[in-house]
């Protein structure tokens, strides 16, 4: 019997940006589902703001 795959791509999106009017960046990456059930944050580089943000899993 196969074994259901547990990483999944994901998207993540700034959330400084959006309160700052200026266009937000959007970064895919995985994560094991199995380890990390709730919604992904990670500090990634937002170009339009020049410095490093909060990002957020979207759907």
């Amino acid at each position: 019997m196969a074994k259901k795959e547990q990483r999944i791509i994901i998207t993540v999106e700034c959330t400084e940006a959006k309160a700052a009017g200026v266009p937000t960046s959007r970064y895919s990456t995985t994560k094991n589902k199995q380890n990390t059930p709730s919604r992904l944050e990670i500090k990634k580089y937002n170009p339009f703001m020049k410095k490093h943000t909060l990002h957020k899993e979207i759907k």
